[in-house]
């Protein structure tokens, strides 16, 4: 068995789109219309046949307060592996991204937190 999808929960799915791949420089596998929302993946481009982000509309109230919380207590909803967290960083704010926390060392890790936008704090790692 092995994790092929994982869901994120986001606010606005065109703007997550736009902020994931544009900013973060993921790449979209998957845009299939369901109704009023869309089935909508995104791939690192390295790996292209690796495992999918689903970027999942918050639209269940159970959802909303997930977000909310885990965001309000500073509480990162996932966490991006990169090789030079210290070059992603600076990229990253060339960008425009803003972040909570910038590199900081942790044992053997060195992690920073950025607000993706779209109602969730991501954590960047370099192990």
């Amino acid at each position: 068995m092995k994790i092929i999808v994982t869901s994120l929960f986001v606010q606005d799915q065109e703007r997550a789109l736009e902020f994931y791949t544009e900013k973060l420089g993921f790449v979209k596998k998957h845009d299939v219309p369901t109704g009023e929302y869309r089935w909508i993946t995104l791939v690192s481009p390295d790996e292209q046949n690796g495992t999918e982000l689903l970027l999942e509309p918050n639209v269940h109230p159970a959802a909303k307060e997930y977000q909310k919380k885990i965001s309000s207590e500073g509480i990162p909803a996932t966490m991006f592996g990169v090789a030079d967290i210290h070059k992603e960083y600076q990229r990253l704010l060339e960008k425009g991204v803003k972040f909570t926390m910038e590199p900081t060392t942790m044992g053997n890790v060195t992690i920073a937190v950025f607000d993706d936008t779209c109602g969730n704090l991501i954590q960047i790692i370099q192990q």
